[in-house]
């Protein structure tokens, strides 16, 4: 009999009995394989999603679009329910319309620039002459700029140094790098998967609290009467647009709603102006800015739909896999995390097209607020299999509630029994190479069994690391068995995460389609086996790590192993 944890009233099962080997099917291997690269519709998929609806911005008309198409698509594939199912309140709606930057003086120059997410709009294009402000700590210093910044554009914060040999973009993992990723590191240190070594409180309100002066200094260049402020944000015709460069974390919450019209321009143009400013030469430039708003309450959404399970005994039970559907504005989401979309519902295309009958019920979501901190898929997670206690420190008033410390276990709910594993992709579109285990050493012998058949295709490597900074994250956070896949890293990091270069061409379509065969295969086996995949142990009270690598590229060493 196996074993079972009554948590909540909820009785869990912790160590159901596992066969010696797995039982693989061979013949559907191949009928996934041939579909999946004979008849592929990811690009397809791709396509209508970043070409045709664009980028996702959570809360805005586009991310409606895109849920209701993927809504379509599901159904029209084969799977059943497919429906949006809400997490609760975002905040405002916002669609960048337009964004331009021209130096007119000393003379003409045309700058690769974007709006900052929910900036406002300028209203109209405006000419002005240009003033260089360093980061701003204090009250003292804002005291310093009083009477100066009114009817300029603000040259905002250091320019960046820039590398003049800089490494190649694209990068591979090989045979030597993949055997490192299995080797547990006995330091702790996975920072490299997205996860801190410190979960420290005092760094998050430290973190925080920066960001919510910033927001103070926005109010400051609006009530100095500032037109808009530019700020630098990556080189190489490659420019970085998130969060991280608005002035505050919440600019997307109507309370906390940006002061002043703002801009990300490359760090080239940021470095001409700033050293034309410090040899005392004049510089004026053309701005527009053109942003709406459409709403200050928009409701969040995840796409949900199934492939009903057959197996009376097990139907009820749910394998489920997914990834985000949000994404930043600079490209079109197309590899954070549209490849994770579309390689999902090919999937799900691939099992559906084959008539595959699953013993237990196969579920996909497509999740939003990602980007903002994994709303969708923590939203999912509360609302199905465990309600989350989390301590609510006074201190901690400016750190989001997911980052904060757990208080008590998590409260399971009795759709958590049900659940065998979930599975995720998002680190670009790269093929996959292998499947972090989360420590979950039950499960590691189960997975390699899964790919032997599949090394032909690259499929090899399991680590027993955890993984951060993405959706799989609160299924751990439950207890609940929720994996990433190793994915080979090509540009994600280098070139097209958050930035301008997030599109369609950046896609490998072969990596796509191995990629949407694995996980079509991995939902099948889990699908099929008799017995429920073996589960972690459920984080306690105080152990429970916070949604770990979510801001790793804004730590001190200014490591960029995470993503988010």
């Amino acid at each position: 009999m196996a074993a079972a944890v009554c948590l909540g009233g909820v009785a869990v099962a912790m160590g159901q009995p596992q066969p010696a080997s797995e039982n693989v099917d061979l013949a559907m291997y191949s009928r996934i394989r041939d579909e999946g690269f004979n008849r592929s519709h990811v690009m397809e998929y791709g396509s209508a999603l970043f070409d045709d609806i664009g980028p996702r911005l959570t809360g805005s008309p586009a991310m409606k679009k895109a849920n209701e198409w993927t809504r379509q698509q599901l159904t029209a594939m084969g799977c059943a329910n497919a429906h949006l199912e809400s997490w609760g309140e975002f905040g405002m709606g916002w669609t960048q319309k337009g964004a331009s930057l021209e130096m007119m003086k000393p003379g003409p120059a045309v700058f690769l620039a974007q709006a900052t997410p929910w900036s406002p709009s300028l209203g109209k294009a405006v000419t002005a002459e240009v003033v260089r402000v360093p980061s701003l700590k204090t009250q003292k210093d804002l005291d310093e700029w009083k009477g100066k910044l009114a009817g300029k554009v603000i040259l905002y914060g250091d320019a960046p140094k820039i590398n003049p040999d800089p490494k190649p973009l694209l990068e591979h993992y090989d045979v030597a790098k993949l055997a490192g990723l299995g080797q547990y590191p006995l330091d702790g240190d996975m920072s490299e998967q997205g996860v801190l070594q410190s979960t420290d409180m005092s760094f998050w309100r430290g973190l925080f609290g920066d960001l919510a002066f910033k927001e103070k200094v926005a109010k400051f260049f609006a009530a100095e009467k500032a037109v808009a402020v530019l700020t630098p944000g990556g080189s190489g015709g490659v420019i970085e647009d998130d969060t991280l460069g608005t002035f505050g974390w919440y600019v997307y919450r109507a309370d906390h709603k940006q002061a002043i019209p703002e801009m990300v321009i490359a760090n080239e143009a940021f470095g001409r102006m700033s050293r034309l400013l410090a040899a005392k030469v004049p510089v004026t430039v053309k701005a527009e800015i053109e942003t709406e708003f459409s709403g200050d309450h928009e409701q969040g959404y995840n796409t949900i739909a199934e492939i009903p399970g057959s197996d009376p005994a097990l139907k009820d039970q749910v394998v489920m896999v997914g990834g985000h559907l949000d994404s930043w504005i600079a490209g079109t989401g197309a590899t954070d995390n549209g490849a994770g979309t579309i390689v999902a519902m090919e999937a799900m295309r691939i099992l559906t097209s084959l008539g595959v009958k699953p013993r237990r019920t196969i579920r996909i979501g497509l999740w939003s607020g990602e980007e903002q901190g994994i709303f969708g898929s923590s939203g999912y997670v509360s609302k199905h299999f465990a309600e989350f206690k989390f301590s609510k420190d006074p201190k901690d008033a400016d750190v989001p509630e997911f980052l904060q410390t757990m208080a008590a276990a998590p409260v399971m709910k009795p759709e958590a029994a049900q659940l065998s594993g979930y599975f995720n992709m998002d680190n670009g579109t790269g093929k996959l190479l292998g499947i972090y285990a989360e420590g979950n050493a039950g499960i590691g012998s189960i997975f390699q069994q899964w790919m032997a058949p599949l090394k032909d295709l690259g499929m090899t490597t399991v680590s027993l690391r955890n993984t951060g900074s993405t959706d799989h994250v609160p299924f751990q956070m439950a207890g609940l068995p929720g994996f990433q896949f190793i994915q080979d890293p090509r540009d994600y990091e280098t070139r097209t995460h958050h930035t301008n270069q997030d599109v369609y061409e950046r896609l490998s379509p072969s990596d796509l389609k191995q990629a949407s065969v694995i996980e079509a295969i991995f939902l099948y086996n889990t699908a099929m086996r008799d017995a429920m995949l073996p589960r972690p142990e459920l984080p306690m009270a105080g152990e429970a790590k916070p949604l770990e690598g979510l801001f790793l590229d804004a730590t001190k060493d200014g490591k960029k192993g995470a993503k988010k």
